[in-house]
């Protein structure tokens, strides 16, 4: 890490200002000159003087900028300064003509007077009492948020967390996070649980202070959440979080009861076990629960027709000249006959061609059909195999954020979706409160068809979803098991099923679509992968390295890890250039003609396609970089056809994506997968990851590795053990039901 620099100066102009995270770009006039500075500086306009620190950096096309880490500030105390100021914009009832009125009138004095004796301001002429007390609350607001940003950055908290909090509790920020540090962790600010703890050290908040210590649990918990779990025992959130804090076990129980009574944490129990949830996971699990109960069984048997039903299927038969086996008459029969369906089976088993007749048999009742996936390149790939339009779940609840910036949807119960029926693809990828929020959205008469593949891994957010579903029998269950004579010829296919069913795949065959390369060290594996990309595929199948072929690795980390494979493939493919601009982020150098990946939703992001316009980029959207434009500090981005501007504040949510960990590949295929795969790796060794990263390919999938380590993945049966309570909650919910049910019938 170079060493940190000092750079001050006066603001001259503003470039850039994002109002959200108070990012930006200025022009400031140093001792040697004028040069640009970024960073998250929150507030500042011509006129100020700044005292920065941070670090210089060179790029070919637009020379030296000064990257900002931390900012002292004062506001101007010259006259030419003040009215240069006061005419920025920075107070909106103020014009330039106005400007010069208050600093002539004032001089030296204007802000001061502003500041502490706004009635003053009448002195000046042609001042009306209207316009005295609009910049008056205008300067209140100024002043306040530039001295939250100041005390906060005094403590080495960063502007655009000052900006949050001042948002969210107003001149109050300061008093609020002083009595209770530990609520700028909260999702409305979203520090993290570290950075605050340097601050309340400054307080003297003592180790087992109440609200540490909840805070502490909360973190706890939100960590397991990432790691897929919904909630913990009571006892191992009170041992991680006694052993994270430091504190002893009856402190930590005093501050458990003190969050339950205010419902900072919420309590399950199961069974004789206690639970403990952070708020929005157990909500989402109940109303799960709550919905499917109430929506199970809806349809009266005397509105159910299986004669009508079977002469519907015989019409699709005849139509398409498609005969179905039984299972798959079975699900489209369920699908008609009952509120919900989940359908389920690997490749090959006809999930596709029974989703089209289900569709089929929905459109000739004059239904309304609506079909969602996880993610674009999930919902891309179900609407090319279906023939009807998808969207991303996201798209069809349509994101909203509450005035704290918190992410809502426009579809809930108050304004449900005008859809008679709703199919979801690829359900292994959905998690709880992603789910939780589709039901919300449904009116209790709509249909729900829920596709998926629950050999799959699981979700990236928490819980076992579709698992838990098909367990607790809480709907019927379709599992197509067939592989039908066409997909018999893939090996792609017949080796998938072998693995998932825990034999061994074939990696002999050299004439099909499923090839085996044995390689012992990890370099070969690295050299290989490259050659296969960059020079063997393109040259064999005119594939493309961008837009066919994909390499998917275990994991991030190491040799044959996505992060080095994909600077070896950008030295490779695209290799830096003179002419062409590119951009640092913490990770990787990106440069235009960039393979890239979304590496979290961002909703903010506009895009264009054709002459529709939307918004939204996602977690596992792949790109390639157009353009990168430093003076606008934008990059263009194609994401599959959606054209963005991207910010380059943001850089960091992007990855390279020559690369990508089998987890983010999820409801995606590709024409060509390159799967290289070597070293322990035991929490990676497992059958679901194997299966899932085979199921990714089209038409070519290449294994690098050793015979061994297959056969340790294939026998890896480690599952994906999450905690949950949804299924002991939907079990527990239909007992009820049911004996509710019996009672009132005998």
């Amino acid at each position: 890490m170079a060493d940190t620099q000092h750079l001050e100066g006066t603001v001259e102009k503003v470039l850039f200002r994002n109002q959200e995270n108070g990012y930006i770009v200025l022009e400031l006039n140093a001792d040697d000159g004028r040069i640009t500075v970024t960073g998250e500086l929150g507030e500042a306009d011509s006129g100020e003087f700044l005292s920065l620190q941070g670090q210089y950096a060179t790029h070919p096309r637009y020379g030296k900028q000064f990257q900002a880490e931390s900012c002292e500030r004062k506001l101007p105390d010259t006259v030419f300064n003040i009215q240069r100021y006061l005419s920025s914009g920075a107070i909106k009832s103020i014009n330039k003509g106005l400007a010069t009125k208050i600093v002539k009138t004032f001089g030296t004095e204007s802000l001061r007077i502003m500041e502490h004796e706004p009635d003053r301001l009448m002195e000046v002429p042609g001042m009306t009492r209207k316009k005295c007390d609009e910049i008056t609350e205008q300067s209140k607001q100024i002043f306040a948020l530039r001295g939250a940003i100041s005390y906060f950055e005094g403590y080495g908290i960063k502007s655009s967390y000052a900006i949050r909090a001042f948002r969210t509790w107003g001149v109050q920020c300061r008093k609020t996070a002083e009595e209770n540090p530990y609520l700028l962790c909260s999702d409305a600010i979203g520090m993290s649980f570290q950075n605050v703890e340097s601050y309340a050290r400054d307080l003297r908040i003592p180790k087992d202070a109440p609200c540490r210590i909840t805070a502490g649990m909360i973190h706890v918990l939100k960590h397991n959440a990432s790691s897929g779990h919904t909630c913990i025992p009571l006892e191992s959130l009170a041992e991680k979080t006694v052993e994270f804090l430091e504190i002893n076990e009856i402190a930590f129980y005093i501050a458990y009861h003190k969050a339950l009574e205010a419902e900072d944490v919420i309590e399950y129990l199961k069974g004789e076990r206690e639970f403990v949830y952070l708020p929005e996971y157990y909500t989402a699990e109940r109303y799960i629960t709550e919905r499917i109960c109430a929506v199970r069984n809806r349809i009266p048997s005397e509105e159910r027709n299986p004669d009508e039903y079977d002469a519907m299927i015989a019409g699709i038969e005849q139509n398409s000249g498609i005969q179905y086996a039984d299972l798959q008459l079975r699900a489209i029969r369920t699908a008609m006959s009952e509120g919900m369906l989940i359908l389920t089976g690997g490749p090959g088993t006809g999930k596709t061609t029974t989703l089209n007749a289900i569709i089929s048999c929905f459109e000739k009742q004059g239904l309304n059909v609506c079909i969602a996936a996880p993610t674009g390149r999930a919902a891309k790939r179900i609407s090319d195999l279906t023939g009807y339009e998808a969207k991303t779940i996201h798209r069809l609840l349509e994101v909203k954020f509450d005035t704290a910036g918190i992410l809502k949807f426009v579809h809930d119960e108050e304004n449900p979706l005008p859809c008679d029926v709703l199919i979801i693809d690829e359900m292994s990828m959905v998690d709880v409160q992603l789910f939780s929020s589709v039901l919300r959205a449904l009116h209790l008469n709509c249909k729900l068809v829920l596709v998926g593949d629950s050999d799959q891994l699981p979700s990236v957010g928490a819980g076992n979803l579709l698992r838990h579903l098909i367990d607790s029998h809480c709907m019927p269950v379709i599992t197509l098991k067939e592989i039908f004579r066409q997909a018999q010829q893939s090996c792609i296919i017949t080796n998938a099923h072998r693995i998932v069913n825990g034999q061994m795949p074939d990696l002999l065959r050299k004439d099909n679509d499923f090839f085996f390369f044995h390689r012992l060290d990890f370099d070969s594996v690295a050299h290989l992968t490259t050659d296969l990309i960059c020079w063997r595929l393109p040259n064999a199948y005119s594939y493309s390295p961008f837009k066919d072929i994909q390499v998917i690795c275990p994991t991030r980390i190491g040799t044959l890890g996505t992060v080095e494979i994909n600077k070896t493939l950008q030295a490779r493919l695209n290799p830096p250039d003179a002419q062409k601009p590119q951009y640092r982020s913490t990770l990787y150098e990106f440069r235009q003609g960039d393979k890239v990946m979304q590496t979290k939703n961002n909703y903010d992001i506009l895009w264009t396609k054709d002459d529709e316009e939307g918004a939204g980029i996602f977690n596992g959207d792949i790109g390639m970089i157009l353009s990168i434009d430093r003076q606008r500090s934008e990059a263009i981005i194609d994401f599959d056809g959606r054209i963005t501007k991207y910010p380059l504040h943001m850089i960091d949510q992007l990855e390279l994506a020559y690369a990508i960990t089998v987890h983010k590949s999820q409801g995606s295929e590709f024409e060509a997968v390159i799967l290289p795969i070597l070293g322990r790796m035991e929490k990676l060794s497992y059958r679901n990851l194997l299966y899932t990263a085979v199921t990714r390919a089209k038409k070519l999938l290449i294994v690098i590795s050793t015979p061994e380590k297959i056969a340790q993945m294939v026998a890896g049966t480690r599952k994906n053990n999450r905690y949950s309570c949804l299924k002991y909650m939907l079990l527990q919910e239909l007992s009820n039901y049911d004996a509710a049910n019996n009672q009132e019938n005998s």
